[in-house]
């Protein structure tokens, strides 16, 4: 496990993180199709908090795309970087995000962030403030549409519907497992919304969410038990 301290010069305002994505933005790629489904390395990322002793537990677990068997996982502990604010939740995890994909044994391939790309307020989630700050493809599959709109897709798994703020369409709703609640699936960086898709589609051969998210999740939970476990008091 990696201990991470928060980076000098980390914005302190919610004025200095926005311009910050605003400068990030723009280096967005959209359009490019990312690597194929179901080939290399595919890396699952999540965190885990505890407020209360402001600890953070970022995971990074990489699969073998095809098997979908576990290949190498880092985890890294921290401080939590940035008050809780809607928008800008990415400045209270990239720091130790990053530094468990630094701690990765080998290269995480395409990553999949649980939670938002362009499907954001701001056009810029965590999947793309990750993405530009790595140059990794990335992409984002969130268990709820945050702020946006769709209509429900179709039962069958595959089905989708375009995720909408006003007319423009920031990601889709996918079906992941017939008759099961839809994922929300939005580009990162370096990735197409149709290779995004597919992409998730190929990681939910039996579950609603995709299985790096499954194992970051669990990774990520240990890891802030352990840590939280450290800073308890012994008694004398």
């Amino acid at each position: 496990m990696t201990t991470v301290s928060i980076p000098a010069g980390w914005p302190a305002t919610e004025e200095e993180a926005r311009a910050v994505q605003d400068e990030l933005r723009a280096r967005v790629v959209l359009d490019q199709p990312g690597p194929p489904p179901g080939t290399g390395h595919v890396t699952g990322v999540d965190v885990a908090y505890d407020d209360e002793r402001d600890v953070v537990a970022a995971a990074a677990v990489v699969l073998d795309a095809a098997s979908l068997d576990v290949v190498a996982e880092a985890t890294a502990v921290g401080r939590i970087s940035f008050p809780y604010v809607p928008g800008l939740l990415a400045f209270r995890e990239i720091p130790t995000v990053l530094a468990a994909l630094e701690a990765l044994p080998c290269p995480p391939g395409l990553v999949v962030c649980d939670g938002y790309g362009l499907a954001h307020p701001r056009r810029f989630g965590l999947a793309s403030h990750l993405g530009v700050l790595t140059g990794l493809p990335t992409i984002g599959v969130a268990k709820n549409p945050f702020v946006f709109t769709y209509d429900d897709p179709g039962m069958p798994r595959g089905s989708a519907s375009p995720l909408l703020a006003g007319e423009e369409e920031v990601g889709r709703a996918l079906r992941t497992r017939e008759g099961v609640k839809p994922v929300f699936v939005s580009v990162g960086h370096r990735v197409d919304l149709d290779a995004a898709c597919a992409h998730t589609l190929a990681l939910t051969p039996r579950f609603r969410l995709p299985e790096t998210t499954r194992r970051a999740d669990s990774l990520c939970r240990e890891a802030l038990q352990e840590a939280t476990i450290r800073q308890r008091p012994t008694s004398a």
